[in-house]
């Protein structure tokens, strides 16, 4: 089982920057693709970004592509969000999730195919 923890949101003006982190523990993590999902107020839980156990491949949706990076430190068990340039459109409560793969370089990007999910950090952009 692996346990995932996410934190790092706050409240900031637009175009402001911030970084989320998701510290997962539990056995092989390295076995799983990660994500970021969020969920705005009366809106369906979306894909922000994915990225493979690798590290190598990464995937973005279009409304963040060049403005949000998505890492992770294999070592230290560690998934970051940079988010740059932020929009009050990218208000929402955002997830870290771990997926099960056994394809190295695979990205999910799809909420059905995690398998654990952070508890959430809210993220508020002011106009």
């Amino acid at each position: 089982q692996v346990q995932v923890v996410d934190s790092g949101g706050g409240l900031l003006q637009a175009g402001g920057s911030l970084r989320l982190s998701c510290a997962a523990s539990g056995r092989t993590v390295s076995s799983y693709a990660m994500g970021w999902f969020r969920q705005a107020p009366e809106r369906e839980r979306e894909f922000v970004a994915g990225i493979s156990r690798s590290g190598d491949i990464t995937d973005y949706a279009d409304s963040v592509k060049g403005r949000f990076t998505i890492s992770r430190d294999n070592a230290k068990n560690t998934v970051y969000l940079q988010m740059n340039s932020l929009k009050p459109e990218d208000t929402a409560v955002y997830y870290c999730a771990a997926g099960f793969t056994v394809n190295i370089v695979a990205v999910l990007t799809t909420s059905r195919v995690y398998d654990y999910w952070g508890q959430g950090t809210q993220v508020t952009v002011s106009s």
